[in-house]
Order: C-alpha cells, then structure tokens, then sequence
C-alpha cells in the first residue's frame, strides 16, 4: 500500500506550489528590506536578485539532472565530494527548514492576530505547526492539494493588489514617486545602496533549494519547470511590489510597515477589504511556507538516513508511505526552538539568513566538482562555468553583506546567533559520523577506569564490541565493467574513509563468458592484490551471466540483502542505456 502511494507522481503546479509558496511569501516582507537597505533603487537590487536566480536554474538543472535523488546540496557533494562535506550541507539545510517553518508559521499568526486580535500567537503557532505536521503524516498527495490552493490565492492576491495600486495611481498621480526618486542616495552612494539592498533582498529567494529535496516525489521533467515558475513568479512580484510600493509610501516611512507593509498598501488603495484579503493571503502563504519546509526536510532527512548519519527508526513509514517519525521530531524541535526563543522568532533570521544562502552557495560548489570530477556523467542541461562562478560570487557577496551588517541596537550580530544554533547541529552530525571512532573511545576509557571490576567491563566491552560488528557487518557492492587497478582502489579507498564496513563485493556481469575471460582472469589478479593491501577489508569477487540494468540491482538487493543505495558504480557515459534515477538509488563513486 505504501509503495503504491510512494510511487504517485507530483504534476507541475502541484510540485511548484510546495516549494513555490515559499520563495512567493517573500513578497511579504522583501520589499520593505530592500526599500530600507536601498531606498529608491530597491528595485533594481531586485532585479539583480532575479538575474541571479535565473543562473541557479541552470545549475540545479545540470546538478539535479544528473542526480536526481532528494537530498539537494546534500545528494550533490555526497557524490562528487565525501560524506562529511555533504554532511555540513545538510546540517545547514536542516537548519534553514527549521528557521523557516518557527518564522514563517510565528509571522502568519502575527498577521491573523493582526485581524483577530483575539487569537493568541505562540498557541496558534504551535497549532499551525502541528496542522501541517498532520497534513504531512497524511501523504505528500494531500499536501500538494492544499498547497496547490493557497499558491493560486496568493498569486489571485498580489495581481488584485498591482491592478488596485495602478488604478489608484491612475487617479492620484505619482507625486509621491518623484518626491523618493528625489531623495538622497542611502548610504552614500548608488553601488553601496543597490549592494546592501542586494543583500537584503537575496532573502526573497529562499525556497528555490526545495524543490530539489523532494524531486524523487515528482514525475518526470516537472523538477526544471518547478525552476522556472518559481523564478517567472519572483522576477515579476519582487520587483514589482518594490516599485509599486515607493509609488505609494515615502521612503521614511517605509521601516515604519517593515512586517506588512504590503497590507498598508493594500489599505491606501483598495481599503480595509483589500487590506483584509491581503492579510489572509498573508496568513495562508506563510502557513504555506512551514508546509514547504515539511516536505523538504522529509526528503532530505530519510536521504541521509538511509546513509546511515541518522539512525534507521527514523525511516519507518504509516501506510500512507509517509516517514512519521521524521515529521513528528521535526515539529517537536521547532516547538522546542519556538519556546526557546520565547516567540521572539526574529532573532533566527540569522540562523534563516547564513544557513540559506551557504546551501546556495554549496550547490553551486556540488555542480562545480560535479563538472570537474563526473564529466562523462549524462545531464538534460549544463550551466556555464561563467554563470555558475558569477552564481556563486553574488551568493557570496550577499553572505557576506549579511555577516557584516550592523545589527540594531541590543540585537547580536547575525553570524553570533547563527553560531548558536549551528555548532551544536554540526556536533551531533559529526557524533553520527565518528561514532565507531568514539565507541571505540569510550571502550579504551573505560578498560582504563573500571579494570578492577573486570566482569561489569567484560559485559560492556561485549555490548559495545556486538554494535560495532552490528554496524560493519553492512556489507557493500561496486558493479565493475573492468576497472583498472587504479580505480578499484579509488573505490575501497573510498570504502575505508566513508563507510562503516569490512565487507565489500565486487561484482563483474558478463554477457559473454567465453569473451569477458580476459576481463575476468585481471580482475581476479588485481583483487588478489588488493586482499593484501587491505587487511580490513573482506573483498568477494562475484561473477554474474547476466545484463546489468535495475532489474538485475533489485534481484541482487533482495537475494544479498543489501540495500540499492549501498551499491556503487562509476560514472556512466553518454551511451548508458540508463538514466541514474531508474537504477533506484546507486551511488557514484569514481
């Protein structure tokens, strides 16, 4: 019943409003952080903001073309690069997606309350987070509906907004544009201006990154157009609310409507009953955006269990074919953080701030190092060593003015607050990855301590020593066509220093015996040698008469026991028969 669900397809508007309500809410509140950070060239920062974003589209497209498995940054250094880098983008993805779902569901009852003064904050929080949470366990099917709706509601609302500012305009003139387009240059000069509004406004695309930790859930050739409709809808919105807004409200008076100032526009041109629909939209986009931050967490999160960083209770699935576990200790720690923060959520925007723009920023490195290391591997589409290097010096640039930018009084700096929440994230992902390490740590310590009680250290060392054998008793498989010595040991190198294992099978598939005899007379010569060179290592040299292809990866997974994502190959060609998703999870190791 759950493969069943699992296997149902997201459609384009389906998939695009999952992630899209997310990167579309900023409208809510970028215009305003430009404004102030840019004054009356806001827009143009904007602008930059949307060119930006268009070469992203390029680079996600080639990355995740390529590979595409959920996990994002994570999945794009996990097979270019070793499993600790792919680790710290991770860890900063999961910490984007918990900024995100405390600051977006806190922000939309800030605007509920802001219409029912009666309807208290941190309760109704906690109770958005819990309804999404519940909506999530129910399948990602039934999450797309209701995302699907909230995204068209909200695109209704930001045209009904810009057709009621124009007519207003229309009929009032444009007085108070020319009166901010005469006002001085904020901070001294046009490129410092559009720089710090740049900066500011790079915030508005957080969102983009999802659509990649849920692609296993989309059907075929929808991932790059979720891509485009999120970059068409930010490149029109952003900017234009922007303009519409110095047309409308004087520059100084802008910090004054920092948290919605869109509904004050609404207010000064269509009256409470604009100002009213503008509110709820606000309510149900951000109340979107912590269902975005749901479904991209459950991807990200059972890719990297099923890597063995988190551990494996954590996979169990309902019969909807929903990961539950990993859902409900999702909303628990953002709970958890809301109650810390005493539902002052503002002060994660530096955790949302530095975490959202390095995972930009590391997948522009995971496509780099997939260029440079997995040439031969085959892609829809490719960016330009340009565009991604021109990507990647403007995240930097805007990670960079968001690090030295003065906070506000009494206020840390954002890269202080960051730390805070980022150095015990990084500390248990590094726990999970060293673990047999530590283990076998606190078994020397404890030898040392407790020899005197030797039979309560006999009992402990044979526990500890049973889960050490439990973890590397996992055992491994390289599909090999007839590597050289060379790459077979890239490959129990890599073996050595990523995986908890002493097993591994290297495993010819033949069609013609008689013809592969000299393939296979070398293998069984360089696999004697490597025996010897790798002590630790059990290497089973297996031959198979066969095809390789996903039917004969599913047989053997089933026969050895061994999952599909523990089974390795090297990069395939251009005339591989196969696409990298239809082999169900093999990973590139060479």
């Amino acid at each position: 019943m759950s493969e069943q669900i699992h296997k149902k397809k997201l459609g384009e508007l389906q998939a695009t409003a999952i992630c899209g309500n997310d990167i579309t809410s900023s409208v809510l509140y970028v215009s305003a952080l430009s404004i102030i950070a840019a004054g009356k060239y806001a827009w143009i920062a904007l602008l930059i903001v949307a060119f930006v974003l268009y070469l992203f589209r390029k680079i996600y497209g080639e990355v995740v073309g390529a590979l595409p498995l959920n996990g994002g940054a994570y999945n794009a250094l996990l097979n270019t690069t070793s499993k600790a880098m792919a680790s710290l983008a991770a860890s900063l993805t999961l910490l984007s997606y918990i900024a995100t779902a405390v600051i977006s569901a806190s922000e939309a009852m800030y605007y509920l309350h802001s219409i029912f003064p009666q309807v208290p904050v941190i309760p109704a929080t906690i109770a958005v987070l819990a309804v999404f949470m519940g909506l999530t366990i129910l399948g990602i099917g039934e999450s797309a509906i209701v995302a699907e709706i909230i995204f068209l509601f909200h695109m209704a609302s930001l045209v009904l907004l810009a057709g009621a500012i124009t007519i207003w305009l229309i009929s009032n003139g444009f007085e108070t544009l020319l009166t901010n387009y005469s006002s001085p240059v904020p901070h001294g000069g046009v490129i410092k201006a559009i720089f710090w509004g740049f900066a500011a406004a790079m915030l508005g695309i957080s969102g983009f990154e999802s659509s990649a930790n849920f692609v296993e859930e989309q059907a075929h050739g929808v991932f790059p157009k979720t891509l485009r409709n999120m970059w068409i809808a930010v490149s029109i919105f952003n900017p234009l609310m922007a303009f519409l807004a110095l047309a409308i409200v004087p520059v100084s008076q802008v910090e004054n409507y920092a948290s919605s100032l869109l509904s004050h526009m609404a207010q000064v041109t269509g009256g409470e009953l604009l100002a009213t629909i503008v509110s709820i939209d606000a309510v149900l986009v951000l109340s979107g955006a912590v269902l975005t931050s749901y479904v991209g967490v459950t991807g990200l999160v059972e890719r990297i269990t099923l890597d063995r960083i988190f551990p494996a209770f954590l996979l169990k699935k309902n019969n909807r074919g929903s990961s539950y576990r990993i859902i409900i200790a999702f909303f628990l720690l953002c709970v958890s953080i809301l109650f810390i923060t005493n539902g002052q959520v503002e002060v994660l925007a530096g955790v949302y701030t530095i975490s959202f723009l390095s995972v930009m920023a590391l997948f522009a490195v995971g496509n780099i190092l997939l260029k440079v290391k997995r040439r031969s591997l085959p892609r829809p589409e490719k960016a330009s060593w340009g565009a991604v290097l021109l990507a990647l010096t403007a995240v930097l640039a805007a990670l960079l003015g968001n690090i030295i930018k003065t906070p506000e009084p009494g206020e840390p700096a954002n890269v202080v607050i960051f730390a805070e929440y980022f150095i015990p994230t990084i500390i248990i992902i590094w726990i999970m990855l060293n673990r047999i390490a530590l283990l076998e740590l606190i078994l020397h310590f404890i030898e040392i301590m407790f020899e005197p009680i030797l039979r309560f250290v006999t009992r402990i060392n044979q526990k500890i020593f049973e889960t050490i054998d439990r973890i590397q008793s996992q055992e491994f498989v390289f599909f090999t066509r007839g590597d050289n010595i060379a790459n077979l040991n890239k490959v129990l190198l890599y073996i050595r220093n990523n995986e908890h294992t002493k097993k591994i099978k290297i495993v010819n598939v033949m069609q013609d015996e008689e013809k592969d005899k000299k393939v296979i007379e070398k293998l069984e010569r360089d696999l004697e040698f490597l025996d010897r060179e790798y002590p630790d290592i059990k290497i089973e040299f297996v031959k198979i008469k066969g095809k390789f292809g996903p039917e004969l990866i599913k047989e053997l997974s089933k026969k050895w026991g061994i999952p599909v994502n523990f089974m390795f190959i090297g990069s395939p060609g251009d005339r591989f028969p196969y696409r990298i998703e239809e082999l169900g999870g093999v990973r590139l190791i060479i």
